[in-house]
Order: structure tokens, then C-alpha cells, then sequence
């Protein structure tokens, strides 16, 4: 049965060092699973990564996870998931993941999660796609990255235009249902296993 949506999620390959992380992360995968959706991500069995596959296929959601395969060799991939592709590198596992994609959404994370939803909301300004970019603004995990990208709007290295391309909220069940519901109404836009 194809799934009623497909979220791709980007978060952290360690659990961070507060108990709401993980607590945020399990509450994406059963909220994606509990309304019939598909989570796509990085295909990882560690930090909040797992915490986030496992509760989604608890849940009853489809999990895609796409890895590269030198990440396999040191036991790093969910072997578990609904579908796991092995892929040659990492251009290739965010195109895949984007493909595969209806919305786009990040969680805490490190640097990981910041280059995949910087690439991700790139892709959108250049028209590359339409879809929903998502940041999940956890107790202001991201506020200092917000105020540093109000900075580059300030000394005009970016427009509010831009900024306006992100859907950014502290509450969790809001943030996944805007996002669901723009990329419902939205077009997908250019297919980005071309760029």
C-alpha cells in the first residue's frame, strides 16, 4: 500500500546529550507511522537516527534508509529498515533520499544534519525542487543558527525571500502537519536525482 506521505528527516547519528532528543526523534517516527507515512533518512542504526527508525516501524511506517556502503562495512546501517539501498557515496544518498521525498525536515543533529538541510533548502531556492523544508526548533536548539542566518540577511548576503523558503517551529505536531500538508498542495518541482 503506498504510503499516505513521505517525510525525509535529517538528525543526529549521536543521541546528544539531553534525554528530549531521543524523546523528539522516537515522537517523529510514531507520528509518521501513526498517520500513514513513510520516513526516509540516512539508513544509520546509531544515535537518534535509530531511535527514530525504530519508533517508526513500531509504529507501522514504510522506513527507507539509504547508506553508503563504506558506512555498511562498519556496521553502521539499519539492516532492518522497510527498504535499505547500499549507494557508492554521499551525493548519491541525498539524491536518493531527495527522490524519495515529499518534505524535507531537521532535527538536532551535528554536522551531518546541518550540510543534508543546507543542500536540501539550496535545492529549493534554486528551483531544483518545491518541496517543504522543515526545522524542528527543539527548547531553541537552532536559535543561534537562525540569528547568525538573520545576520546574512542583514549584511546582504541573503534575502528574506529565503528565509521565508523554511517552515521553522518549536512545537513538533504542528511543524510535521504544515509540512505534510504543503507538500500535499505542493509540485514537486525538478527532480533532483538529475542535479
Amino acid at each position: 500500500m503506498k504510503p499516505a506521505f513521505s517525510i525525509c528527516v535529517y538528525c543526529g547519528s549521536r543521541v546528544g546529550a539531553e534525554p528530549r532528543f531521543a524523546t523528539a526523534a522516537a515522537d517523529v517516527g510514531r507520528w509518521i507511522g501513526r498517520h500513514g507515512g513513510q520516513l526516509v533518512y540516512g539508513g544509520g542504526n546509531n544515535g537518534l537516527m535509530g531511535v527514530m527508525a525504530d519508533a517508526a516501524l513500531d509504529a507501522g511506517a514504510r522506513v527507507v534508509g539509504v547508506i553508503p556502503h563504506s558506512m555498511v562495512e562498519r556496521e553502521w546501517a539499519k539492516r532492518d529498515c522497510t527498504e535499505l539501498h547500499i549507494v557508492e557515496n554521499m551525493h548519491q544518498r541525498k539524491s536518493l533520499m531527495a527522490e524519495h521525498a515529499d518534505a524535507f525536515l531537521a532535527l538536532p543533529g551535528g554536522i551531518g544534519t546541518f550540510e543534508e538541510f543546507f543542500e536540501a533548502w539550496t535545492w529549493k531556492q534554486l528551483g531544483f525542487h518545491r518541496k517543504p523544508v522543515g526545522l524542528f526548533d527543539l527548547g531553541g536548539y537552532y536559535q543561534p543558527l537562525l540569528q547568525f542566518l538573520q545576520q546574512s540577511v542583514h549584511s546582504g548576503f541573503m534575502s528574506e525571500w529565503q528565509m521565508d523558503l523554511l517552515t521553522i517551529d518549536a512545537e513538533l505536531e504542528p511543524l510535521l502537519h504544515k509540512l505534510v500538508e504543503t507538500a500535499r498542495t505542493s509540485p514537486r518541482g525538478v527532480d533532483t536525482s538529475e542535479i
